[in-house]
């Protein structure tokens, strides 16, 4: 198997083989290796070079310097998530190069927390209100829930049709819903919620 002479340009003066190293027209990438037949007047291929690239490095990609023409280690964190220091969301990382200034690698710890330059502060008073909002919210909903369950109940008690069973149940959900009103929203998030009655099986 004859071997291919090049000149300094890269073009065959002598048909034969050569071993090339390719590379990805972007983001000059090394992408893989290859032996190619080239008859004499021809040149290597596109995107690729004759010399021998870097060994391979952890955390890092071998990528050919548009600057320099020779191979260079690129940092690769590639497959990374990250976060963006204004507003926590989560970022994967899909490009070679060092971390973005506006990222850290540093996870939030809550959706309250707030980038001070360093690391992640979690805004207490804002964290307080949303679980005030919460509560809130839900004894609203219990008992708009509870005032559902006892309405036929209590128009039966307005006509005078309600037997013993439905009168114990209404006044155990009137007592329900008196222990959920005193229920302090302000005290989120340490609030212990009553249990609603248990409706005998008919």
């Amino acid at each position: 198997m004859s071997e291919a002479k090049l000149n300094d340009k890269l073009i065959a003066t002598q048909s034969g083989y050569v071993t090339v190293y390719n590379y990805d027209e972007l983001s000059q990438e090394y992408l893989s290796s290859s032996h190619e037949f080239l008859m004499a007047g021809v040149g290597i291929p596109a995107n690729s070079v004759v010399d021998v690239p870097l060994e391979n490095k952890i955390g890092y990609a071998i990528c050919r310097s548009i600057e320099n023409g020779r191979w260079e280690y690129i940092s690769d964190h590639r497959g990374e998530t990250l976060y963006k220091c204004g507003t926590g969301e989560p970022v994967l990382i899909n490009n070679l190069g060092d971390y973005p200034d506006d990222l850290t690698t540093l996870k939030p710890a809550t959706p309250y927390d707030r980038w001070n330059g360093t690391t992640w502060v979690t805004d207490t008073e804002a964290m307080k209100n949303q679980q005030i909002v919460e509560a809130e919210r839900k004894k609203s909903e219990l008992l708009a829930d509870a005032k559902n369950m006892i309405s036929e109940w209590q128009t039966e008690l307005q006509l005078g049709l309600i037997d013993e069973a439905n009168k114990a149940s209404l006044i155990s959900w009137l007592a329900y819903i008196k222990d959920v009103k005193a229920v302090e929203a302000n005290d989120a998030p340490d609030l212990e919620w009553p249990t609603p009655p248990v409706e005998p099986a008919k």
